[in-house]
């Protein structure tokens, strides 16, 4: 077993000893704040996202992604929200960037050297191009990728217009929010 497992396991052990029988408590699937937010998956993010925002466990869904992006009119991201939406009583979207993204940096033909850096056949690259190259190659400034994400989920087909969708940046070293987009 891998070093990390282990970690993990002794970790798990731990909570579970200190939570004990009665748990963590009851708490509904349901968001109590009818929230979903859309962030990236950036470690500094982690045990910070949540508190700067004043979300607690239960409070919202949280759905991560590189970049924060939607990158189609259905793709996981999409299917995720319309779960949230039309089965766990979501009414507020609020799509959540974060100052200095890797995804500034990230490029397709960057990932394409990488991955056959890796072994990736080059037709199994070559097939995806196009499509890593409209998501990877499309974030060059963080407030403007917020809002398109924003405008992408307004007009996306397969959510209800009834749906409020914010868009907001935050800092990941203080955790310092800003609005870019209101939702109004």
């Amino acid at each position: 077993m891998s070093e990390l497992i282990e970690q993990m396991e002794a970790a798990n052990a731990e909570f579970v000893a200190r939570h004990g029988l009665e748990g963590c408590g009851e708490v509904s699937k349901y968001p109590s704040r009818q929230l979903a937010v859309l962030t990236c998956m950036d470690t500094r993010l982690l045990d910070f996202l949540e508190p700067a925002m004043g979300l607690r466990r239960g409070d919202a869904k949280i759905i991560k992604v590189a970049g924060n992006t939607v990158s189609e009119s259905f793709d996981s991201v999409i299917g995720s929200l319309m779960v949230a939406v039309y089965e766990l009583h979501v009414q507020h979207i609020i799509v959540m960037g974060h100052d200095d993204c890797g995804m500034l940096k990230t490029t397709a033909d960057g990932l394409c050297r990488h991955m056959a850096a890796a072994g990736v056949d080059e037709k199994n690259i070559t097939a995806i191009l196009p499509k890593l190259r409209a998501w990877a190659d499309s974030i060059s400034d963080i407030d403007e990728s917020v809002r398109r994400t924003v405008q992408s989920l307004r007009d996306n087909p397969f959510l209800p217009d009834s749906v409020t969708i914010y868009g907001m940046v935050i800092h990941p070293g203080d955790g310092a929010i800003r609005i870019v987009d209101d939702g109004v």
